[in-house]
């Protein structure tokens, strides 16, 4: 794992704070010191000069407490921008055109001392510091007492399985703090979202380690049961107010939408009978006269426990001129025998003429 230098944090002060009592290392104001180091396995370790020569020739780092050939590990030489390595260089190891020792992919046994000479003009200086690389410290666990919930009737609480001290919270992806939603334990360990909504749907810890990093647990995904938060009826011919005009015979669609997880289940009642259809849209293929009347689509969620409707009431085009179909019992024959009309639309005045002649 190779990244980039960390973000300031006070755990790297006081980390170098401690080494440079623990090593007892003082150096003379003005001369080239090494900064002490504690690092990761598996991350980079940097040791910085300080009090550099402007006109250093050479910075040559060695593994031990001495600058000798044979336990050279690399060399720069700023006048010629050259590098040179030695018998200790492992393949990790470089310098930097500022002279400080990086190393990548730190391992255990990088643990000791380093000593850097720098070559000037007038002289040469030499330093020796030490350099710790400590086990990593392994990713945090995360838990929780669910991952299915009901939008705004259930709680959840997460949990993090950590020795670290500082615990931090994401919910999707976004660090959290206690609010009105939430509260994180005085141990930064458990997470309680108080009333789970749809989008609070991964969560995940994460400890900071001494070199500023954060190493993050796994994420777990929540399953949010919500809806129907509404519910749309749409035809064709389209509906105005929950008015669906259509020629007897032509072809009518319905169609029941709403916003819902799981999958909802549908139902249809048309003038206040329990239709066999479950499906959310409804397909008349040539509009009888018994077809005609109130249709409502409900909408149920079982999981969430919410139930919507819909009403539409399909009538007929008044434009439409021409045969169509009527229930018999409807149908009312004109007193000479030349046609007649359904009850529905037959002038009253008729009605009992009819009525008369068939009695």
């Amino acid at each position: 794992m190779d990244f980039s230098r960390p973000r300031c944090s006070p755990w790297r002060e006081l980390v170098l704070v401690a080494s440079l009592l623990a090593c007892g290392i003082f150096q003379t104001s003005g001369q080239v010191s090494i900064v002490p180091f504690i690092g990761l396995e598996g991350y980079r370790s940097f040791l910085d000069l300080e009090n550099i020569p402007e006109d250093a020739q050479e910075y040559s780092w060695h593994r031990g407490v001495n600058d000798s050939e044979g336990s050279m590990i690399v060399s720069y030489k700023p006048p010629s921008n050259s590098w040179q390595s030695g018998p200790m260089f492992s393949g990790r190891e470089n310098v930097t055109t500022e002279g400080r020792l990086r190393i990548k992919n730190s391992m255990l046994n990088d643990t000791g001392n380093y000593t850097v000479r720098v070559d000037v003009s007038s002289g040469t200086h030499r330093a020796t510091s030490w350099l710790e690389i400590r086990e990593k410290e392994s990713n945090p666990g995360i838990s929780t007492n669910t991952t299915s919930v009901v939008e705004y009737m259930d709680s959840v609480a997460a949990f993090c399985h950590t020795n670290a001290t500082t615990v931090t919270w994401y919910v999707n992806g976004i660090q959290v703090s206690s609010n009105d939603l939430m509260t994180i334990s005085p141990d930064g360990k458990t997470l309680v979202i108080l009333k789970v909504n749809r989008y609070d749907v991964i969560l995940q810890c994460a400890l900071e380690n001494i070199l500023g990093y954060l190493q993050k647990s796994a994420q777990i995904f929540l399953t949010v049961a919500y809806g129907p938060d509404s519910v749309w009826l749409r035809s064709d011919p389209s509906n105005f107010n929950g008015v669906l005009s259509a020629e007897l015979g032509s072809k009518v669609e319905m169609k029941c939408t709403s916003t819902a997880f799981p999958e909802p289940k549908h139902r249809w009642i048309h003038n206040g009978s329990l239709l066999s259809v479950s499906e959310a849209n409804i397909t008349l293929p040539s509009l009888t006269w018994e077809q005609m009347g109130r249709y409502r689509c409900i909408v149920e969620n079982p999981v969430a426990q919410l139930t919507m409707y819909r009403d539409v009431r399909i009538q007929r085009n008044p434009g439409q001129t021409g045969p169509f179909e009527c229930p018999h019992q409807n149908w009312r024959t004109r007193p000479d025998g030349q046609g007649g009309k359904c009850a529905s639309n037959f002038p009253a005045s008729l009605m009992g003429a009819m009525d008369h002649q068939r009695r």
